[in-house]
């Protein structure tokens, strides 16, 4: 199968992929043995190259480690340079193995050396039930890093804001019952949105729940491609929907809060405030306050059906 990158209007960026047939190839003269056994040494000799790369990549890490510790410290968490890794894995991947599988290697190879560079665990609101939560986790995030579990998003943020670098994980739709969660991550240090998951967004996604990931504030190396906000409103505007999708933005969420209605959005970086003030404008109605809550990378989707 083979893969080609195409960007909207909107700049989130997709997969149009097509399947081309299988040269002939020199096997058919051979004794099918002999082709098994040479075969076998060739996967072999992949399987080492591969552990072989692995373990170097953790000796580059290590050296990171140590270059990290002479500047004191920083974040492991580089949100934006795994969103554009998996873009670059999404757009070159061809061949058998699924999309999925690859997918998952990567993301696990990542958040495992994230790990051990600085240890952390990850938080999950489980109030819409397990499953598909723990999936998202371990397809994201493997088996390394400790699964914490929590009844309803207020506890995932608590924990973040209390932990020395945890992430949290959360449905993006949380239904009626969740409130407005949105609010608990307005003040500047409150933990923030640092990502949107899956990265590659696709049919039949073996994790597709689409869920927000938090972290304390990034000092650097956030992606900001899509802006979240934050909006206090009297009360609601039935234009607002249709204001924010002219300017690319969209209602997330909105909840009743003690100042009337909170409402969360998602805008371009390229719109940003003043996109929202227009909405709000051209909705007729006006924010009492607004708050950047986090930000993510644009989404990339997949149009077409991964190899199997």
């Amino acid at each position: 199968m083979h893969c080609r990158a195409l960007a909207s209007k909107t700049g989130a960026t997709s997969l149009e992929c097509e399947t081309s047939s299988v040269a002939a190839n020199s096997d058919a003269d051979k004794d099918p043995q002999a082709i098994l056994s040479e075969l076998r040494v060739d996967i072999d000799r992949i399987d080492a190259d591969v552990h072989r790369l692995l373990m170097e990549r953790g000796e580059i890490i290590d050296r990171l480690i140590a270059v990290k510790a002479r500047q004191g410290g920083g974040s492991a968490f580089r949100p934006g340079r795994e969103a554009e890794m998996m873009r670059r894995l999404a757009e070159r991947h061809r061949g058998l193995l699924p999309l999925d599988t690859v997918e998952s290697i990567w993301r696990i190879i990542i958040a495992t050396f994230t790990y051990v560079q600085s240890n952390y665990s990850v938080h999950a609101d489980i109030s819409g039930g397990d499953a598909a939560m723990r999936d998202s986790e371990r397809f994201h995030f493997g088996f390394t890093v400790p699964y914490i579990t929590h009844q309803g998003a207020a506890g995932v943020i608590d924990a973040v804001a209390r932990s020395s670098g945890d992430l949290g994980m959360f449905r993006i739709d949380g239904g009626v019952t969740a409130g407005p969660w949105w609010t608990r991550l307005a003040d500047p240090a409150a933990p923030k949105i640092i990502a949107r998951l899956p990265f590659v967004e696709r049919p039949d996604h073996p994790a597709g729940m689409p869920v927000f990931v938090i972290a304390k504030p990034l000092a650097e190396a956030a992606a900001r491609e899509i802006l979240l906000y934050c909006l206090h409103l009297e009360r609601w505007r039935d234009g607002l929907p249709a204001a924010l999708a002219k300017v690319s933005g969209e209602m997330i969420g909105n909840a009743a809060d003690e100042t009337g209605l909170s409402v969360l959005v998602a805008i371009p970086a390229k719109a940003g405030l003043d996109g929202v003030q227009s909405a709000l404008t051209e909705a007729g109605t006006s924010a009492s306050r607004i708050s950047e809550v986090g930000s993510h990378a644009a989404r990339f989707s997949f149009k077409g059906h991964p190899a199997s």
